[in-house]
């Protein structure tokens, strides 16, 4: 059949089963945008570019499946550029479309013509420039098998506007990708595989680093399963969090910067450390150099790109996750590992118990006091938390704990203020049955509030608290600790966020006491539309423990005496 170029678009999108795209209008992508009304796709109208990017990465993030996002040539492009390297640092399966200006104006600095495959050539796992109708169905078909196969990334196609225009023959299945080059052997051989064995058999002292990758392949159960079967225990890295349940008694915790003090320590004194899924990122490992002296490490790692990067392995088996644990599972065997467990537990001795409940009400609200009732109301709900960037990021990691996969979504790798609100839209866009809640700081928030349009647009019931210090506290927190108390630029002169709410149409409300916390998230799960909590918060409260840059792994910065009342000693 003979259709335009934007007719194909949308075409190969519904095949691909895309039912929601996030995007913004302008004229380089006006044909596509015409050619929607013969589609059965939903559009989702966002207020600014890098907000549907990020809607698209939690979208994906929340169900597993590609996420779209579209947009205009030039700075539309541009502006998707931070959602882009979000997705890039997170393994993120996107598919972003952008307009062109038409092919005979390209390199002639038209109106709106920026070079943004070029731009996105670092940040994107591939992209593409269509100039022809013709190229378009094979492009898409690839698009979406590069997004979401191996290691999945984002993907940029860019298409002029007379590729949109132009009509040509659609042919769905001559469009099937080929790609003879990228088929990579992630098969390790029977030798790596026996390493791998003779290492578990032989250590005393082992620990599973337990990284996104497990989430991605869905080797959930197989995790739990060689766990439980080896009597290793488990630490999880934070995009990690919800691949084993916190619940677990072999799950340790967050590993890590501000992750728990014994877990750091555990991994310090580990012989052996298997990563599954993970990357060996610096937040995790701090010093290289003094990073798990005396552990002997197995790195099950799709991407062999990952593969000795960092950290130096003894055994590397590339494949994905699932699959190896199940050539593993059959052959390891149950280990009486009851002295390094009990070991353990004396390092962590009271600092185990991150449970505030109890603690005396000073008058002072505290982030953690927040994360931690939100956590008791919302634990037995199919509940997505989705964060921004920042403490308020560290203490939901501590204080909100996660038995579910996919429960936790949050920008890890590149750090982005601004993520959590529109990654929330995405979220349950994705997942319309599921309860879903924003945590996010009041510097991230004003990043992209003028997304709670789209929220009350699309009539999605999304909770949002906002933990209110007046600082950039993690920024702060550093300038404490680092740059003797001089917090430049970091103080926040924040408007009125529940008259914010309330000129969009949400219901709102402000926190300033422990013993209206529960009553407020109550009241905003009652509620049927969204809703907006202004938690005010201690000021200058911290987030212990913590590595600084370049330190080793067990130096860590804890929590003076004597004890303050946001949590136990870490």
């Amino acid at each position: 059949m003979t259709k335009t170029g934007a007719q194909i678009l949308w075409e190969c999108l519904e095949r691909e089963h895309v039912t929601h795209v996030f995007g913004y209008p302008g004229g380089a992508i006006l044909p596509a945008y015409d050619a929607l009304k013969h589609s059965k796709i939903h559009h989702v109208l966002v207020r600014h570019e890098q907000g549907a990017t990020h809607m698209a990465d939690g979208y994906a993030r929340a169900s597993g499946e590609v996420g779209v996002a579209v947009a205009t040539s030039g700075p539309g492009a541009t502006n998707m550029v931070t959602g882009i390297a979000t997705a890039m640092l997170d393994s993120s399966p996107i598919v972003c479309i952008t307009g062109q200006v038409g092919s005979k104006l390209i390199g002639s600095d038209a109106f709106q013509e920026t070079d943004i495959t070029g731009v996105t050539l670092p940040i994107t796992k591939h992209n593409y420039l269509v100039t022809h109708a013709s190229e378009l169905a094979r492009t898409i078909r690839e698009a979406f098998y590069v997004a979401r196969s191996g290691r999945p990334g984002p993907v940029l196609v860019d298409i002029t506007k007379d590729a949109q225009q132009t009509s040509c023959e659609f042919d769905w299945d001559v469009a099937k990708p080929q790609l003879p080059g990228y088929r990579p052997d992630l098969s390790p051989d029977a030798k790596e595989y026996e390493q791998a064995l003779e290492l578990i058999q032989n250590a005393k002292r082992p620990v599973i680093l337990a990284g996104h990758g497990i989430i991605v392949s869905g080797a959930m159960q197989d995790v739990r399963t060689f766990a439980e079967r080896t009597g290793i225990p488990v630490a999880l890295t934070l995009l990690g969090i919800g691949a084993f349940p916190a619940s677990h008694p072999l799950n340790l915790g967050m590993m890590g910067m501000h992750g728990e003090a014994w877990v750091n320590h555990t991994i310090q004194e580990a012989d052996l450390l298997l990563a599954f899924g993970m990357r060996f990122d610096d937040r995790v490992t701090g010093n290289l150099k003094t990073y798990a002296p005396n552990a002997k490490k197995i790195h099950v790692e799709i991407d062999p790109a990952e593969i000795n990067k960092n950290v130096k392995v003894d055994v590397a088996l590339v494949g994905d996750l699932r699959e190896v644990l199940h050539e593993l599972l059959p052959q390891v065997n149950s280990v009486d590992r009851s002295e390094w467990l009990d070991s353990i537990d004396q390092l962590k001795g009271d600092a185990a118990v991150r449970d505030i409940q109890n603690l005396p009400d000073n008058g002072h609200l505290y982030a953690a006091h927040v994360i931690n009732d939100l956590w008791r109301e919302t634990r037995d709900a199919d509940t997505i938390v989705v964060t921004d960037v920042g403490q308020h990021q560290m203490w939901e990691a501590q204080y909100y704990k996660h038995d579910r996969p996919r429960s936790l979504i949050t920008s890890g790798g590149l750090g982005t203020m601004g993520f959590a609100l529109p990654a929330a839209i995405g979220a349950k866009v994705a997942r319309p049955e599921a309860e879903v809640w924003v945590i996010v700081g009041d510097g991230g928030f004003q990043m992209t509030m003028a997304e709670l349009a789209t929220i009350v647009q699309e009539n999605l019931k999304v909770n949002i608290a906002i933990i209110n210090n007046g600082f950039l506290g993690m920024v702060r927190q550093w300038q404490e600790f680092f740059y003797e108390r001089n917090y430049a630029a970091t103080p926040l002169l924040n408007p009125d966020f529940v008259k914010v709410a309330e000129a969009y149409g949400i219901r709102s409300m402000a926190v300033t006491q422990r013993s209206e916390v529960v009553p407020a998230v109550q009241s905003a799960r009652k509620h049927d539309g969204p809703v907006l909590i202004n938690f005010k918060v201690e000021q200058e409260d911290t987030v212990y423990p913590m590595v600084a840059a370049g330190a080793s792994l067990h130096e860590m910065i804890r929590r003076p005496s004597p004890i303050v009342e946001t949590a136990a000693d870490e």
